[in-house]
């Protein structure tokens, strides 16, 4: 199964809540919430009071991407406001392992985030600790960004080094993923999609929804 999780990034952030109730009635998975600080990307979105607001609007769980300078020291914060699984950058935190069986201790699934460049080799000893590995597809830090071709080849990687290990993964690809190309990143192993601008920028949201469900088979739902 390949579940749709809109990036509320690509929202209109002055009705929040009512799009993510827009989505989730046209049959959203989970909901993608990336939060940035403007120091480990430039730019700045949202933190945890926001989090804690949005959570009352829905049942649908909050995959909370954190692109922030010293992750640690707020991930008690997101989890308390409502998150269910927090994605932290393997980069810049040499204490991953450690990070990674605090979220879990806390009873939250727990993800690590690779940027485009950064080489699976990272991953070794960590993928059986992980719940999913989120693989970037564009470069951190904006919305509406092209796919980056490259990375559907490390998607293939990635789904082999969890197959060759017996471990049962979720691969998330964010970054300019539309119906044109959520087949190849599905085909090659991704089952958890971040879907921005194909969805809140679609006419019909449902549609847009069900289209990229449906292209993610092969054009069969």
């Amino acid at each position: 199964m390949v579940k749709i999780a809109p990036s509320i990034l690509a929202s209109d952030f002055s009705r929040l809540g009512e799009e993510i109730a827009k989505v989730e009635a046209a049959g959203a998975d989970m909901i993608h919430l990336d939060v940035m600080d403007g120091h480990f990307v430039p730019n700045i979105t949202i933190g945890p009071p926001v989090v804690k607001s949005l959570r009352k609007t829905t049942k649908l769980p909050f995959d909370v991407h954190l692109m922030i300078e010293n992750a640690d020291m707020y991930i008690d914060d997101f989890i308390k406001a409502g998150a269910d699984i927090i994605s932290v950058h393997i980069e810049k935190n040499p204490n991953i392992l450690k990070t990674i069986q605090h979220i879990k201790q806390k009873g939250v699934k727990a993800s690590v985030v690779l940027k485009p460049d950064t080489n699976l080799s990272v991953l070794e000893g960590l993928l059986e600790e992980v719940d999913m590995v989120l693989l970037m597809t564009v470069n951190p830090g904006f919305g509406g960004q092209s796919y980056i071709e490259e990375m559907t080849e490390k998607v293939r990687e990635l789904r082999k080094m969890a197959d060759d290990r017996g471990i049962k993964l979720d691969i998330e690809v964010d970054g300019g993923i539309d119906l044109k190309n959520i087949h190849k990143v599905t085909e090659a192993g991704a089952n958890v999609v971040v879907a921005g601008t194909t969805v809140f920028n679609a006419p019909d949201v449902a549609e847009a929804i069900h289209s990229l469900k449906e292209q993610a088979f092969g054009g069969k739902v």
